[in-house]
């Protein structure tokens, strides 16, 4: 069988491209493509040796450093890729990616992490994020997101079958696309996130700083809680802002950007990990429960599938709003309430395994790919 794997962009090794690893491990002989590639060459071991066909977008000026400014070419960028010698075509998607072109007898299946955000319902966030709130560049803006989300749409029946990482992005997709996906929770790198018992007496956070993960709200809630650690990892757009709110209280350290290493050491050290964001899915929430940690989580989300807020498997618990009131209560709901046990938190991440990831994966490709020859068959 003939396989093509699109992925949208290669410029770091994140949660995307860690879902990408498996597809290319239960399809060690697909071709990769993706818009552009600029992964520093330390990171490139997860494509197991593959070079990415990327598109023209690639040797654009200024690509390296600034290619998603160039949104309004990527569903052209993404159709010129020829596909015709495959039979199956696996596209890897939260942007354009699911909109490659495939003809008659080729078996298109979207794993989708996603559709557009930017496109859809959060929009008007993104540009507020970006500070594109009024003038000519907001609607500028608008008119390019208003022609992505008819191309999008158009191209959604496009895909034979739809994967979604969970069932919330499930639920995104049938209200976008009006279309049904079978739901399969990204891999979490078990071996990697082991689990302790011992915890410290601090909390932690850890994320890309960008406006919608709601780190702020996290830090003003330990603000107001100077008897409570809280250790902050990770760098981003919001870093200063987040700095500046957290000067003066010795209680919350920044730690800036750290390296997995040290990730693993936190997580398997803290009391619990805070988590404000509404996330497609929070693969995160599952690495720090593979560390024995519990989460306390805005409930919201895919969050809502992967943490156990109650009963003898309990892995963390929710707060109701994205408010620093919300996150203190939780916080002080947590600490009075019964001690979750490391072990279940272990056990919890353990049915989320890359093994368990590429079984499933295969399952449904191989069972669908089978019936979609089966009924063009019967068309002949």
């Amino acid at each position: 069988m003939r396989v093509a794997v699109i992925h949208e962009w290669l410029v770091d090794y994140s949660g995307s491209e860690r879902t990408l690893e498996q597809i290319l491990l239960a399809y060690p002989q697909a071709d990769l493509f993706a818009l552009v590639d600029f992964l520093p060459k330390e990171q490139t071991h997860f494509l197991h040796g593959r070079t990415a066909q990327t598109s023209f977008i690639q040797s654009l000026p200024f690509a390296r450093k600034s290619f998603r400014n160039y949104l309004a070419l990527f569903p052209l960028a993404v159709e010129q890729f020829d596909l015709s010698k495959y039979d199956l075509v696996i596209s890897n998607s939260h942007s354009v990616a699911k909109g490659v072109i495939v003809g008659p007898g080729q078996f298109h299946v979207c794993y989708c992490s996603s559709p557009i955000r930017y496109a859809w319902d959060m929009r008007h966030e993104y540009l507020r994020e970006a500070g594109i709130t009024r003038g000519l560049r907001y609607w500028l803006a608008q008119f390019i997101l208003h022609r992505l989300r008819i191309w999008d749409a158009a191209t959604a029946h496009s895909v034979d079958k739809y994967i979604a990482n969970s069932k919330f992005v499930a639920s995104r997709i049938r209200k976008f696309y009006g279309r049904d996906a079978v739901v399969i929770h990204p891999p979490v790198d078990i071996e990697l996130f082991t689990a302790r018992a011992e915890k410290e007496d601090f909390y932690l956070v850890a994320s890309r700083q960008v406006p919608y993960k709601k780190i702020h709200l996290i830090v003003e809630a330990f603000r107001s809680m100077p008897h409570r650690q809280l250790v902050v990892i990770g760098d981003g757009p919001e870093a200063s802002n987040i700095a500046k709110l957290a000067e003066g209280y010795p209680n919350i350290r920044l730690l800036g950007y750290q390296s997995s290493v040290v990730l693993k050491d936190y997580m398997q050290r803290a009391k619990a990990f805070v988590f404000a964001a509404k996330e497609d899915f929070g693969i995160i929430l599952l690495e720090a429960q593979a560390c024995g940690t519990p989460v306390i989580a805005y409930a919201e989300g895919g969050a809502l599938e992967t943490v156990i807020p109650e009963g003898s498997g309990q892995t963390g618990m929710f707060f109701d709003e994205q408010s620093s009131e919300s996150i203190i209560k939780a916080i002080q709901e947590f600490e009075a309430g019964p001690a979750i046990s490391s072990a279940a938190c272990r056990a919890n991440a353990e049915a989320y395994t890359p093994q368990n990831f590429r079984a499933q994966l295969r399952g449904v490709i191989e069972t669908g790919f089978e019936e979609y020859r089966a009924a063009a068959s019967t068309r002949r």
